[in-house]
């Protein structure tokens, strides 16, 4: 028995290459200043609403008001999910110019994600909310939200099939 590391490919730590130029802290760090950015214009929305807005949007987002925090400070490093887009517009009422800065920013913190409808600026999509009353075990509340949506998704992949 020799004192040799074990090299072998299974065993080897992993290796990437770093991108050209920059090493992975660089790339993290420009990442979160991207998030930042966004979460600050939000965050200036946000700060301009009347008082409750925070919870009106957990609410409405299925959360509780500290994920609101997180994703609306620019402090944290939790992104935003872009399924949430269409209703922190609806709700925090951003202006048609903090709304195409904040999409800019937005993009550019995360490339290539697909935006939902209604935030991507998609013509003719509509946004539909359902109420779900409270339920005793928040699990199957949870459990219902995504029965509907999974439904929803379906009958509308359903729908755009037949128009094809």
């Amino acid at each position: 028995m020799t004192d040799q590391p074990d090299l072998r490919p299974e065993t080897r730590p992993e290796t990437r290459p770093e991108p050209r130029g920059e090493t992975r802290a660089e790339t993290r760090a420009e990442s979160e200043q991207a998030i930042a950015a966004y979460k600050r214009i939000l965050k200036a929305c946000l700060d301009k609403r009347p008082s409750g807005t925070r919870q009106r949007l957990a609410l409405a987002l299925g959360t509780h008001k500290s994920f609101v925090s997180q994703i609306t400070s620019p402090t944290y490093r939790v992104p935003l999910p872009a399924q949430h887009l269409p209703t922190i517009f609806r709700l925090c009422h951003f202006s048609p110019d903090e709304r195409r800065r904040f999409l800019e920013a937005y993009r550019q913190a995360h490339p290539g994600q697909a935006l939902p409808g209604e935030a991507a600026g998609e013509p003719g999509s509509r946004l539909l909310e359902i109420e779900i009353p409270p339920f005793d075990d928040p699990r199957r509340q949870q459990e219902l939200v995504e029965a509907i949506r999974e439904t929803a998704q379906r009958m509308i992949a359903l729908a755009q099939h037949d128009k094809d």
